[in-house]
């Protein structure tokens, strides 16, 4: 024992590592994450789910959720977590102050502050018998001590007492900083586990006198363990469970082998003796002294590393690595057990007539006698499911009925275990494509091709149907800046016509939609009609224009420069082609054919150099040409002509 000065106490109690409140509010849709496990608690008064951050140095709250509430820093190296019976109050170890801190429960605000006087340690924490208990002390030498919160330090009283552990029947005592743990219905009880070597020392101590007494104490090597990993209070028998697995009796003083679960790493035992087993990548529970789980949940490929029963057993919760950390992860109705339900429907059938569904449901709990499914059909005629007859289970599980689909298509069969007692619901479906007739879609205009900016009127054509008339035309215009737009969308009139106009700019495939109905399949018809492009192209530098023959010409000096500045439709990338002729004896002869790009503005112009000489008549043109000009969203598209005569 030792007594500091009330003004020493005060010190302690308001110390400079104060802790802060660094995240408040209503619960954030974030899920509770902590770098490294510092302590896991489940408190039932206020609904939430404490655990510690070693890495951080912070105490995060989450609701029943796993989503964060708040979180709390200022404890170094916390590695231990543990409530009052009340629930006021959260008690946290951390090692690096040497402290035990109180929070409110409610707040996250400290309420106190213990400094223990260890260098190693304090490390786990407990409440039982109206005291928090902690382990401290190095490998060689663990002891116990305990705070007693209704000790005011401002009386002079130490509320800190170390060196608890009780000498008598206790062998060497305790190597290592112990695991400890309690049970809230049997509030005097507290459950040691030596840690420091591969003996494993185990003791149940009565704590509710305020000193420990030793109820049962086993130190003999390798006798009942390799080594404590985790220890429990099995609620509601004088048991101790030990590893997850081995389960441990105390009697007359001693503890002997009174059974085992499959085997598992660590768990929690809720206040009936149900217990929450680590095994693997899974948490498998048991009911107290089973061999089979009543529950298994899958969490991955590394399985959770710690795990905590909420209060009334209405939830698990466990920690499982997650990125750099380990996030809380919320496990829901963990003491029923989860039938398996299959639906067995046939892959085709034929509409207005009958088919059977088949299936089974099992557990490992086993079912009432005599279970009834509520079966769900979900199709066209009825998208938001239809009731259909219950239908009851046969002794071995197995169930069938049949149906007469009224719809085609595809046909879902839902089927539904509600729940009871000792099971969860279990929901399973399976869907068969039911037969429909087809029906005639056509749409015109395939092939043709359009003047730049030409109003073409598609009009489709739908044939018979069921109750559907609607029909959908849509519009994709070539080239990947422009999407897929819809134009049209409307129920055909009493000749099965609808029709939408299209601005033809560019090359365009045009859908219609059917999109189908309880007794006729979809239809989908496409057609693409083609437009040209946009050419004029201007000729400068001339000196008059007059005719030769019937054809008008521009007029240049021999000595000119003729400028030939073609506008077309622009496009990124594209080019025009510039095509030369010059007429000789008769006859026009190709002289050059040569590529120019066009400007953002869609222009492009070219310098003709002049002859030389007189009485020489030539011709050019502007072509986009499909493929070769840079891009494919247009058709093909010849300029007119021009006609240059050179004069002296």
């Amino acid at each position: 024992m030792r007594s500091t000065s009330a003004a020493t106490a005060l010190a302690v109690l308001f110390s400079s590592a104060a802790l802060s409140v660094v995240a408040a509010g209503p619960a954030s849709a974030a899920t509770a994450v902590v770098g490294t496990p510092g302590g896991i608690v489940a408190d039932g008064v206020h609904q939430r789910v404490f655990l510690g951050d070693r890495t951080a140095g912070t105490i995060v709250a989450a609701d029943y959720s796993g989503a964060v509430l708040e979180s709390v820093s200022g404890v170094p190296g916390v590695t231990d977590l543990a409530l009052s019976d009340d629930g006021s109050t959260l008690y946290a170890a951390s090692p690096e102050l040497h402290e035990i801190v109180a929070l409110d429960a409610a707040t996250l605000d400290v309420k106190a502050r213990y400094t223990v006087a260890t260098t190693h340690g304090p490390r786990h924490v407990a409440f039982a018998g109206g005291k928090v208990w902690f382990s401290y002390g190095d490998q060689w030498d663990g002891d116990l001590g305990s705070v007693d919160p209704a000790v005011d330090p401002a009386s002079g009283a130490d509320p800190v007492a170390l060196a608890q552990v009780p000498t008598e029947g206790t062998g060497s005592g305790l190597w290592g900083q112990a695991l400890l743990d309690t049970d809230p219905l049997r509030p005097g009880l507290l459950a040691v586990g030596e840690t420091g070597d591969s003996t494993g020392t185990e003791a149940v101590l009565d704590v509710s006198s305020g000193t420990p007494v030793v109820t049962a104490w086993h130190d003999d090597s390798y006798a009942l363990n390799d080594g404590v990993g985790d220890i429990d209070l099995a609620a509601g028998s004088d048991q101790v469970l030990i590893n997850g697995t081995d389960r441990h009796a105390w009697a007359n003083g001693t503890l002997t082998k009174a059974g085992a679960y499959p085997a598992g790493q660590r768990a929690d035992v809720d206040r009936v003796g149900n217990v929450a087993q680590i095994s693997g990548t899974k948490v498998a529970v048991y009911r107290p002294n089973a061999t089979q789980p009543v529950r298994t949940f899958s969490l991955g490929t590394q399985g959770a590393v710690e795990v905590a029963w909420a209060p009334d057993s209405s939830r698990l919760f466990a920690l499982v690595p997650s990125g750099s950390g380990y996030a809380l992860k919320a496990l829901t109705q963990p003491t029923l057990n989860a039938p398996t339900l299959t639906v067995n429907a046939p892959s085709t059938a034929t509409r207005a007539k009958s088919l059977t569904v088949t299936g089974k449901i099992s557990a490992t709990v086993p079912l009432p006698a005599g279970v009834q499914l509520s079966v769900t059909r979900t199709d066209l005629e009825s998208p938001g499911g239809k009731a259909l007859a219950p239908v009851t289970v046969k002794a071995d599980g197995t169930y069938s009925f049949t149906n007469t689909p009224p719809a085609g298509g595809k046909v879902k069969y839902t089927v539904k275990y509600a729940g009871d007692a000792t099971h969860t619901a279990v929901t399973a479906s399976d869907t068969v494509e039911v037969s429909r007739n087809s029906t005639s879609l056509s749409l015109n205009n395939n092939g043709k091709l359009y003047s730049y900016g030409a109003d073409v009127r598609f009009t489709a054509h739908l044939g018979t149907t069921y109750k559907n008339r609607s029909v959908e035309i849509w519009a994709n215009p070539y080239g990947t800046d422009k999407p897929n737009k819809l134009i049209k969308s409307g129920t055909v009139n009493s000749d099965g016509n609808i029709a939408a106009w299209v601005d033809m700019t560019r090359d365009t495939t045009v859908t219609a939609v059917f999109k189908g109905d309880a007794r006729y399949k979809p239809k989908t018809v496409n057609v693409t009609a083609y437009a040209k492009v946009k050419i004029s192209t201007a000729v400068s530098k001339h000196y008059k224009t007059a005719k030769i023959g019937t054809t008008t010409y521009y007029w240049f000096r021999k000595s000119t420069d003729p400028l030939l500045t073609t506008t077309m439709t622009y496009y990124p990338g594209r080019q025009q082609r510039f095509d030369l002729q010059v007429y000789h004896q008769g006859t026009w002869y190709s002289a050059d054919s040569q590529y120019f790009p066009l400007g953002t503005a869609g222009k492009s112009a070219v310098t003709l150099g002049a002859p030389g000489e007189a009485g020489i008549r030539a011709r050019m043109r502007s072509v986009y040409v499909n493929g070769s000009s840079g891009d494919s969203v247009n058709s093909t598209t010849y300029g007119s002509w021009k006609y240059l005569y050179f004069s002296n």
